[in-house]
């Protein structure tokens, strides 16, 4: 029986014939699809990332849409790493669902209207901010790019966006908050001990920070079969990082014991106060009541839970399945925004994020009554790519395309994008 390596070498040699046959070619099939393969199979043998390929942008100016970093990130990043930045759960299918869901919905443009100047901006919170478009929590980032959450910050500076940190970054919201030049949101991942939860948030009170972030739709648990299989497949010996030298980034991150590259739960006080059961809505208004930060809850899809959390006090919602990461329901956050809207009616922010690729998605969910739109994948693969300059590439994009989708139909304000603007589609 042949070995896995020679079962490799002979994919490998079937692609390369391929790639060279001219049948193959004017069967109408895609080249560089077929070099991106081969680029793949070396990676995924070798547990690291391939040499970039030719057909790929070479420079983060070269990009025309946040697609195109996607292929390169993926060149650049090891394998593990990867599927912890791509993995959804199970079969992956709600990532796919996010993403879909934006078709569901058709724009009806105007035309014959002076939109020689537009306005992109939005106010949240009695803040300004240039753009709708904010910067999701994505843990981990050092995984992705040496400089990590510090070139994002210094890219959030540079573009002056919105920024939320995660409970899982690689830096502390101390340095972020000095990168950014001002304090940045922080997402909450609760530990299982209340007063370590409690230190927690106080630290990041005392850093500046005007937002907490609780998240809550992974208290349920997650199935990430991709994230696993990745970890599997990566050979390198990564003990420098992670337990027993296996590269599984976010793996026993939020409460496990291996905290050597998560700054924000390392030295912890003794655990005090073990929690018994899961956290409830009981335990926002617990949170409320340690802090003077506002409460934001992230991972709400239904209308009865946007009802419950404003009956309780909560200051902002983030419409979020965690990037098809959090269960694999089928259900395009775009699809959920309506509904949770209508649960807020008008009481607090609502900020979508899940799918989010292109302007004409954050035009459909400002029309949808969405205050904001959030952004994770995307601009990590700027980060993979070119560090902050990719970051900032896929920021300047998503502005460029959200201001074109407004002048095509008609609307110089963000105030001005509403349903009418939309109509479901027709099955």
């Amino acid at each position: 029986m042949a070995s896995p390596r020679d079962l490799e070498q002979s994919r490998r040699n079937f692609l390369r014939f391929l790639a060279s046959s001219p049948l193959f070619a004017v069967a109408g099939a895609e080249l560089g699809m077929v070099r991106r393969m081969l680029q793949q199979g070396a990676q995924a043998a070798q547990g690291t990332p391939a040499a970039q390929d030719a057909s790929l942008i070479q420079a983060a100016q070269q990009a025309l849409s946040v697609f195109d970093f996607e292929p390169v990130a993926k060149t650049k990043i090891p394998v593990a790493h990867w599927a912890y930045l791509s993995t959804g759960t199970d079969d992956d299918a709600t990532i796919r669902y996010n993403r879909e869901g934006y078709a569901r919905w058709e724009l009806k443009m105007r035309r014959l209207v002076d939109v020689s100047h537009i306005d992109p901006g939005i106010e949240m919170l009695g803040v300004q901010w240039p753009t709708p478009i904010v910067i999701n929590p994505v843990g981990s980032q050092r995984a992705f790019h040496a400089d990590g959450e510090l070139a994002v910050a210094r890219a959030a500076k540079a573009k002056n966006h919105l920024q939320v940190l995660s409970t899982v970054a690689t830096t502390s919201i101390e340095d972020v908050n000095a990168a950014r030049g001002q304090p940045v949101w922080f997402q909450l991942y609760h530990r299982t001990d209340w007063s370590q939860t409690k230190e927690l948030v106080k630290r990041v009170e005392r850093s500046g920070c005007p937002v907490l972030v609780f998240t809550v739709d992974l208290i349920g648990g997650s199935n990430r079969e991709t994230q696993t299989r990745g970890g599997l497949a990566d050979t390198r010996d990564c003990s420098r990082c992670h337990t027993g030298g296996r590269p599984q980034p976010g793996i026993l991150s939020v409460d496990g014991r291996d905290n050597r590259r998560k700054p924000m739960l390392a030295n912890f006080g003794p655990a005090l106060n073990p929690d018994v059961g899961t956290p409830t809505w009981d335990y926002v208004k617990r949170l409320k009541d340690i802090t003077t930060m506002k409460v934001f809850v992230k991972g709400i899809v239904t209308r009865e839970d946007a009802e419950l959390a404003m009956q309780n006090g909560v200051d902002g919602l983030f419409v979020s399945n965690h990037g098809g990461r959090a269960e694999n329901s089928l259900r395009a956050t775009v699809t959920a925004l309506p509904e949770v809207v209508a649960g807020v009616a008008g009481r607090a922010p609502v900020i979508l994020d899940g799918g989010i690729r292109r302007g004409t998605d954050i035009f459909k969910a400002l029309a949808l009554g969405a205050t904001a739109t959030g952004i994770g994948r995307p601009y990590i693969w700027g980060l993979g790519s070119f560090g902050q300059e990719g970051v900032e590439t896929v920021l300047a994009l998503l502005r460029k395309e959200f201001e074109l989708v407004m002048r095509q139909a008609g609307t110089t304000s963000v105030k001005q994008i509403t349903r009418d603007f939309i109509a479901e589609k027709r099955t």
